[in-house]
């Protein structure tokens, strides 16, 4: 089945010329990231790891089922969705490998991932790009099917997560840090607000208790959590060229009889509406629009 049935053989191949590619798949210079490509589409890391796991039983090393599973807070939940129907732990750290590490040391998890192209597992204590290529060709092979039917397929066994990150950049780093303040502060009676259609079922500063050393760590992002099902996560980060960056995290799951196949800024208009109502990120931080949406 095609993943974009809107996509009409004209505009495929004005996208990707006449003949698209089946397969392809790009890295980072020191090959612990991946990117993996079909016709029209590119997975997400959140589909790419869920995917890799249910489909864990088609490389010889993950025969015997996996351990557990783990992706970083604002990594999309579709992973979750996985580990409950193989009856294994799934856990949500905060973002930094270190986090998988714990888990993959003590042998509590075999794959995790992370949104920004990051995927392992438990035969090396970072992320690998090159064996998550390799994870994918054998997928491919095993089942005898292209990219976007195992995608497909996926999505109509356990539904699909639609996801986006905008990105606010450049952003001045002592008002950046009051604006997760207040929204830190805005967590605490947000419950039952209705903005755009959604219903804020809780809100929260996320906190992570490590089940194997028990550190903790606190302030790693607000989720606000949506009914019906879906979220938005607000993370500041300082890694960008200048200044601070705030990472807004859109998710909406998609129940598999639902419509699996519409542009994700579509299917998620009213989420991001919700994101920026809820924050008040245009007031508080004078932007109207995100610098870069992925």
């Amino acid at each position: 089945p095609d993943p974009h049935p809107d996509h009409t053989p004209e505009l495929t191949a004005r996208m990707f010329g006449d003949d698209p590619l089946d397969f392809a798949a790009a890295s980072d210079g020191d090959g612990d990231r991946n990117m993996i490509m079909g016709p029209a589409m590119v997975v997400s890391p959140g589909d790419s790891l869920a995917i890799l796991a249910a489909h864990a039983d088609c490389v010889p090393r993950y025969r015997d089922g996996l351990k557990g599973l783990a992706r970083s807070m604002p990594t999309s939940r579709a992973a979750d969705r996985v580990a409950a129907a193989l009856g294994i732990e799934m856990h949500e750290t905060p973002t930094g490998w270190k986090f998988f590490t714990n888990l993959l040391d003590a042998g509590r998890i075999t794959l995790c991932g992370e949104e920004s192209f990051g995927t392992g597992s438990d035969h090396v204590r970072e992320k690998d790009g090159l064996w998550a290529v390799l994870f994918w060709l054998n997928v491919l092979a095993a089942t005898g099917k292209g990219v976007g039917e195992v995608v497909v397929g996926h999505w109509s066994r356990f539904g699909r997560d639609y996801y986006q990150r905008h990105d606010y950049e450049g952003l001045e780093v002592g008002p950046a840090q009051a604006f997760m303040q207040g929204l830190r502060e805005a967590a605490v009676e947000a419950e039952g607000r209705q903005i755009a259609g959604y219903r804020v079922q809780s809100a929260e500063d996320f906190a992570y208790s490590d089940p194997v050393d028990g550190s903790e760590v606190k302030q790693q992002g607000v989720t606000v959590r949506l009914s019906p099902d879906a979220r938005v996560t607000y993370r500041l980060s300082g890694t960008g060229s200048s200044g601070a960056t705030l990472r807004v995290y859109l998710e909406r799951f998609e129940d598999p009889a639902g419509d699996l196949h519409r542009d994700p800024a579509e299917a998620l208009a009213a989420v991001a509406e919700v994101s920026r109502a809820f924050a008040g990120i245009e007031a508080r931080l004078g932007r109207t629009e995100p610098s870069v949406i992925t």
